[in-house]
């Protein structure tokens, strides 16, 4: 069975060399327009071009969802520090009594610190479920990496509990310095 020109809807023609590729597109050119002078030539690129080319969609994709999940830790962080910070502004009389009646600064430290930690325990376990949950999903969009990878399970879970802690730490070192005397006055 022979196939006519207008039966193939493109070709593709791939040359290896150890010049620059470019340098030998007339060459190429030549040799094609040898064999048959109404070959229409176009799209020329190296491989490079074209793996480039291959990879730039996926290479956007990560770059957003990774500074989308930067700028959620920075919400985290504040989120963290202002919820923190709240709660340890109305326990101020409490932790001024509590103070008045011998506690430590680390007393104070671990109190404050253990709330904040306990709350993002809670919200860790909350969003480990979920992502269990969703790893039919997820998984379609991972490249080496398999979707319960507890690695980074692992990794994001102590990510999210080291900002914890830095969030939390800051109000937790200001209520240690609570005075008394003004603390139980605070109404």
């Amino acid at each position: 069975m022979s196939m006519s020109k207008t039966e193939v809807a493109w070709m593709t023609l791939v040359v290896r060399t150890t010049s620059d590729p470019m340098g030998l597109v007339g060459s190429v050119k030549n040799a094609v327009w040898s064999i048959d002078k109404d070959q229409p030539i176009s799209d020329i690129q190296t491989m490079e071009q074209i793996l480039a080319r291959s990879v730039a969609q996926p290479r956007v994709l990560t770059f957003l969802f990774g500074t989308f999940a930067s700028l959620a830790l920075i919400l985290a962080l504040g989120g963290i520090y202002a919820v923190m910070s709240y709660s340890a502004a109305q326990r101020t009389h409490e932790i001024g009594i509590r103070v008045a009646l011998g506690a430590q600064q680390k007393d104070v430290l671990k109190l404050v610190l253990g709330q904040g930690m306990g709350l993002t325990s809670l919200g860790v376990i909350i969003g480990l479920a979920g992502a269990f949950a969703l790893t039919r999903v997820i998984s379609s969009f991972l490249f080496g990496v398999t979707a319960t990878d507890p690695t980074t399970f692992l990794s994001v879970s102590a990510l999210l509990f080291g900002v914890a802690l830095l969030a939390s730490y800051i109000p937790a070192r200001r209520a240690t310095k609570v005075d008394p005397l003004v603390a139980l006055r605070y109404e």
